[in-house]
């Protein structure tokens, strides 16, 4: 273990495993870091809950001391998950919520948010295609009453769609012809 690591040991005999700490936890402001510690807390907290339904089924006067280190534990994991979920931003919509204080599966209401992008989408398709047809009958039309001027506007428009295309390959390529890739965020 490395010196920027401290390990906290649960009192002898209960169970409780070795947790190293971060001593830079605190000044981390990496939201997917912050989630995890939060997860991991979680999953720290199950497995409490876990020992302690294990100790409390089984209780007898001599597994009272256990008992007590195992709820103080607990009490100890539950205050670090407030303190590093008050680092976490994460909004939830109440509609998950409350499909779930009903029972239900949250992924219905990911499967319908998809299921209304989708009916969007379409919609917007529908309306690009509606577009792309009236420019093309009114192209046709232009080009029968006007055919200089719309084959002006066609050289014109090549032109262009041209220079934009070479102007995005010098902006992606580097100066030996590799071509930049964009980091992702």
């Amino acid at each position: 273990m490395d010196s920027s690591q401290n390990t906290v040991l649960g009192s002898g005999g209960n169970g409780m495993l070795a947790t190293p700490l971060n001593d830079t936890a605190a000044a981390v402001d990496d939201p997917k870091q912050n989630l995890n510690q939060v997860i991991d807390s979680i999953q720290k907290t199950l497995g409490q809950l876990h020992q302690l339904y294990l100790t409390v089924s089984s209780f007898n006067t001599a597994s009272q001391l256990p008992l007590l280190q195992r709820l103080n534990g607990l009490v100890t994991e539950l205050d670090n998950m407030v303190k590093l979920s008050e680092r976490c931003n994460i909004q939830v919509p109440m509609e998950v919520l409350n499909l779930i204080d009903d029972g239900k599966n949250p992924d219905e209401f990911t499967r319908g948010v998809i299921n209304s992008c989708i009916t969007k989408n379409q919609v917007t398709k529908g309306k690009t295609d509606a577009f792309k047809s009236v420019r093309k009958h009114l192209l046709e039309e232009l080009e029968q009453t006007f055919p200089d001027e719309v084959e002006s506007y066609r050289e014109i428009r090549a032109m262009s769609a041209a220079e934009a295309k070479r102007l995005a390959q010098s902006q992606s390529s580097l100066p030996n012809g590799d071509v930049k890739v964009k980091p992702e965020h």
